[in-house]
């Protein structure tokens, strides 16, 4: 069928794995095994922010929401949904990240706010992921034409890979995050 898909499916598992590292270390904070990195999380921020937020929601919206659309009006509830989602990352990071500077103002009594922010940026995330593999993908098999995919796999096999973006960058900081978060997130020490 569609390479495109697999494509999308196997960037929510990184993006999945990303998140799962971040409530990792913040339960780690709580249980009082870990001391905040910052640096860490400022680096896992980042790719959220660099690699989501701009390379995969954008290729989502001008590739597969635009061909499935006009092809299945019943989507377009859903799609406007996941739009205005694409929309708000960016204002819904932000808010991630002012807590996380409370958090590193205010020492461990900002520690509520911030994980408070990061658990509900990631419900959010793992919702929309969801939304996207169980109620898109399936309209996409059943409506998209042989040309439709033709076009959004080309597309998105025409884009460099996000997850190295230019010159390796991104596969650098993903690197570094899976060097310097302890175990069971990354292969850093504790």
């Amino acid at each position: 069928m569609s390479q495109s898909l697999d494509i999308i499916h196997d960037e929510h598992r990184a993006i999945a794995a990303m998140l799962s590292g971040m409530r990792s270390l913040a339960a780690g904070i709580a249980a009082g095994r870990l001391k905040p990195d910052f640096g860490l999380f400022d680096d896992m921020l980042r790719y959220i922010e660099e690699v989501p937020e701009k390379v995969h929601h954008p290729k989502e919206n001008e590739f597969l929401f635009a061909r499935l659309l006009p092809r299945c009006p019943e989507a377009a509830a859903v799609i406007a949904e996941l739009e205005e989602e694409h929309r708000q990352g960016e204002a819904r990071m932000a808010l991630v990240r002012k807590a996380m500077a409370a958090y590193q103002q205010q020492g461990a009594a900002g520690f509520e706010g911030f994980n408070a922010a990061l658990v509900h940026y990631i419900e959010q995330e793992w919702k929309h992921m969801n939304t996207e593999e169980k109620q898109i993908f399936p309209l996409a098999r059943t409506h998209l034409t042989a040309e439709d995919w033709a076009a959004i796999d080309a597309a998105f096999l025409a884009n460099d890979n996000p997850w190295q973006g230019a010159a390796g960058e991104y596969a650098a900081l993903f690197t570094r995050i899976v060097n310097e978060a302890p175990a069971p997130v990354g292969l850093g020490g504790s």
